[in-house]
């Protein structure tokens, strides 16, 4: 056996697992819209239009922002990897392995899980698009015409969600991998020109966001567009301050669950390690952002459309329609990179608890009780998932009214801002579901281990 394979590297494929999950729910996303848009345009060439075209270009844009945040969980995931096999890594580079060689394998392994993940997602996706085509083509929703049933876009998809697996790995493990012994991850690397960089990408983000307030005010079409560009400046910002604002965010958090010694230890862990805290949480905070950008957006302009004078009755209920029937569809377009960032922090967490096996029989030894060491790992992971969602709730909330303001500020009295409440509900049920998978699987398994044994890991 090579010094350097994958079993060696990683120990076992399984610890890759999420990284397969997330390669199938991105190329499963990516198929789908891709064998929708193929459907879209052949019913167009049918009946005439341009709905196809249309769909490539919102297709493409919402597939991107997908394929982003997989890149962040991937990353995530292979950083809490390395830091759970520092040991055996470090030995590996003791017996002659390079860092080269160690990242190689490691890009291998997880080439090897994405393309199954891909391929896997790929069959889900062509089945899924091919079995829904038929059900409408049956009940005349759609003409009968020849459809393409795998169209070669697809092949492009599953390149784009391989490379991005790939590109992430190596990205996240050079750091890791590139000094004479594996480096743990026990601090964000900072500096002051970093810093100055977020400082003025947000302050840039804000003043063009106040200057697509603007232009909105003034009915000018180019709103929307600076909105668009504040944005992703704003959000550029915040990536690069997130090594000094979420692990902020977190500790402030960590104080609201309480003064017990499990809170305690809680609030230590969650951020022991900063980078962890800033990898753990910012994909999340990403999806939670985006889907209630949308949410709040639409519901901003469903306000805005209330206030509008000389509209009758029947107009109202229109408009009122097809937002609903548009925020329905975007929400279920961008959910995808919520779900998932969610499948990174849920194995971000069991990964961190198997990597802290040690700590956790100390405290047993110490006299934790098994209901203490749960409570424990339930907090951190509540501390840790909720200030994702309550900022991410506020950032979307701010930058929903921007983009409703910035489309029809000119029309509407006032600033309108989109409380979407079954949307709020929705995401608060959906963090109380992902603190149980991430905290439950890995709490009983650390309370399973006897102390003794706990101990006798080193």
């Amino acid at each position: 056996m090579k010094a350097t394979s994958s079993r060696l590297t990683v120990g076992s494929l399984r610890e890759l697992s999420a990284v397969g999950v997330v390669c199938a729910l991105s190329a499963t996303y990516s198929t789908t819209l891709v064998c929708a848009s193929s459907i879209l345009g052949t019913m167009a060439t049918v009946n005439g239009g341009s709905v196809g075209l249309m769909l490539d270009i919102v297709a493409s844009v919402f597939i991107l922002i997908a394929l982003f945040v997989a890149g962040v969980v991937i990353s995530n995931g292979v950083d809490t990897v390395i830091a759970g096999r520092r040991k055996e890594l470090s030995l590996l580079r003791l017996v002659g392995a390079s860092s080269r060689q160690l990242r190689d394998s490691l890009v291998n392994a997880v080439a090897k899980v994405a393309v199954v993940g891909a391929l896997a997602g790929v069959v889900v996706g062509v089945a899924g698009s091919w079995a829904l085509r038929v059900s409408l083509v049956h009940r005349g929703t759609l003409p009968v015409a020849h459809y393409d049933v795998l169209p070669p876009l697809v092949f492009v998809g599953v390149l784009a969600v391989i490379g991005t697996a790939v590109g992430a790995t190596y990205i996240g493990s050079r750091s890791a991998l590139s000094g004479a012994a594996v480096s743990g991850t026990t601090r964000v690397v900072r500096s002051w020109l970093r810093d100055l960089a977020a400082a003025a990408f947000i302050a840039g983000g804000v003043v063009l966001l106040i200057g697509a307030c603007y232009l909105g005010e003034k009915a000018s079409m180019s709103g929307f567009v600076v909105a668009f560009f504040g944005s992703a400046v704003l959000a550029v910002g915040v990536m690069l301050g997130a090594g000094r604002i979420v692990p902020g965010l977190v500790a402030f958090a960590g104080r609201l669950v309480g003064g017990s010694p499990s809170a305690v230890i809680a609030r230590k862990n969650a951020v022991s390690d900063p980078q962890r805290t800033t990898r753990s949480t910012i994909g999340l905070l990403i999806g939670v952002t985006l889907v209630t950008t949308i949410a709040g957006g639409m519901q901003a302009l469903t306000k805005s459309v209330h206030s509008w004078e000389g509209l009758t009755p029947a107009d109202v209920r229109h408009a009122e329609q097809v937002l609903s029937v548009t925020s329905t569809v975007l929400i279920a377009m961008i959910a995808i990179s919520a779900i998932i960032a969610a499948v990174g922090f849920v194995s971000t967490m069991s990964l961190t608890v198997i990597g802290r096996t040690r700590e956790i029989g100390m405290l047993r030894a110490m006299g934790f009780t098994g209901r203490q060491i749960r409570s424990m790992i339930t907090l951190e992971s509540l501390a840790l998932s909720g200030t994702a969602v309550v900022f991410g709730l506020l950032l979307g909330i701010v930058l929903g009214a921007v983009g409703a303001q910035s489309l029809v500020g000119g029309m509407t009295d006032g600033f309108a801002i989109g409380l979407p409440l079954p949307a709020l509900l929705a995401i608060v049920g959906c963090t109380v579901v992902l603190v149980i998978a991430a905290s439950l699987p890995p709490s009983r398994r650390a309370v399973a281990i006897a102390p003794v044994d706990a101990l006798a890991v080193a």
